[in-house]
């Protein structure tokens, strides 16, 4: 009875030991570009759209996800180092205005073309300075959907640790 036992617990301790469940995820490939002289203008309405021209050496696939962040020159000037907040990213000020960075992501099936908008909101966009409008700097990160469910991308450091990115 041991001996027809034993075989099948070491072969399930086997089936269990070789299991690639672990944290480490070897196949996850980030990418990761800047751009940077972005300026809103205000003819559109209380949006400004500008679109991302995608470096060529980065493929994007309907599965991945875009996540983009905008230089906060204050909190990099206090830090000593780039300080890249995520995007939506919204501001209140005292008299009860508002503005707000965002994206949309957009990517075409058929054509297999990927396209960013980024976005600049606001209830009074004359009222915006042009440390708001002039001169934005963003970074993008291009992470597979699975990547982004299962890390916190709220920090850019984070992110780019993660995927082993500079």
């Amino acid at each position: 009875m041991i001996r027809k036992i034993l075989p099948l617990l070491l072969f399930t301790f086997l089936l269990i030991s070789c299991s690639n469940d672990d944290d480490v995820n070897t196949d996850t490939i980030g990418q990761t570009f800047e751009i940077s002289n972005v300026d809103f203008v205000s003819s559109d309405g209380f949006q400004s759209f500008v679109n991302v021209v995608v470096p060529n050496n980065i493929s994007v696939f309907e599965s991945d996800v875009p996540l983009v962040y905008v230089l906060d020159p204050a909190a990099s000037a206090a830090n000593g180092a780039d300080v890249f907040e995520p995007l939506p990213r919204s501001f209140f000020f005292n008299n009860g205005g508002f503005a707000q960075y965002r994206f949309n992501f957009i990517f075409d099936d058929a054509t297999g073309i990927f396209d960013l908008d980024l976005i600049l909101e606001s209830d009074d966009f004359d009222a915006l300075g042009n440390d708001f409008t002039q001169n934005q700097i963003f970074r993008i990160v291009i992470v597979p959907s699975e990547f982004a469910a299962t890390h916190d991308t709220d920090n850019l450091n984070t992110v780019l640790s993660d995927l082993n990115l500079d």
